[in-house]
């Protein structure tokens, strides 16, 4: 059976402390996804001219921020690693000409475990993080996404964790959106429902607001989504499955892909 893949924000990190309809959310999604051999997920958090990818057997908790409540420093994510799903994923690469590198010992960031702490609780299921090039183009970002499409028929569920709208210069006290925001999302919504590779490769020219929601500081955010759209890329179909904000100028959206 092949998994869906899909793009999930991940917020500000005291969202793994949060009970609000956008983690109950994330809760039902783990529990409806049954059993899984792995989970692969393509973070913001990990920016890099090369792509890299965890090798561990065993993952620590990366605490990758600052000025947050004490509490969230104290949570941790102990999931396994895969190294036979490293070693796939490395035979994927292989086969595309793709240059990569394993990197041991880096842990999870909290662009992996915010998101699978909500999802997947006990941390049992094994995960391999990969990096993303905010540099790279569009297609180049997809044509990488399509090189692991195979995992989806394997087993492995392929998330890209970012966030669409994601400006933290202009956060408001509430969580009331932006017009600029809503206006970004459902022009990005209204190409990855009909699959537009060109509008949507084009985005940062041709969306309203692209400045405001995907600052050139905020790209690697928005980049996940063209790599886990490559690994849908036969199906080309796109579902979104909730959207909310958090502090106006961050939008909290998942979307599935097949």
């Amino acid at each position: 059976m092949k998994l869906p893949a899909f793009f999930i924000a991940h917020g500000s990190p005291v969202l793994a402390l949060e009970d609000n309809e956008y983690t109950r959310f994330l809760e039902r999604l783990g529990a409806d996804l049954g059993a899984l051999r792995g989970v692969v997920v393509f973070s913001a958090h990990w920016d890099s001219p090369e792509q890299l990818m965890t090798v561990d057997g065993q993952h620590e908790t990366l605490h990758d921020f600052y000025g947050f409540p004490d509490e969230i420093y104290s949570l941790t994510y102990p999931a396994p690693g895969d190294p036979a799903l490293s070693a796939r994923i490395s035979e994927l690469f292989k086969n595309n000409n793709l240059p990569h590198q394993p990197v041991l010992g880096r842990g999870l960031d909290h662009g992996v475990w915010v998101i699978l702490k909500k999802m997947f609780p006990q941390a049992d299921i094994p995960v391999v993080a990969l990096s993303v090039d905010s540099l790279r183009s569009p297609a180049e970002q997809y044509n990488i996404g399509r090189m692991l499409a195979p995992l989806r028929e394997e087993g492995i569920l392929v998330i890209g964790s970012g966030g669409l709208v994601h400006n933290l210069r202009l956060l408001r006290q509430d969580d009331q959106p932006e017009q600029w925001a809503l206006d970004f999302d459902a022009w990005i919504a209204a190409r990855l429902e009909a699959w537009d590779l060109p509008e949507l490769f084009a985005y940062q020219k041709k969306a309203p607001h692209a400045r405001e929601a995907v600052p050139s500081y905020g790209r690697e955010h928005f980049v996940p989504l063209f790599y886990v759209m490559g690994t849908a890329d036969e199906g080309r179909r796109a579902q979104r499955m909730i959207q909310a904000y958090q502090y106006g100028t961050l939008s909290l959206n998942c979307w599935m892909v097949d």
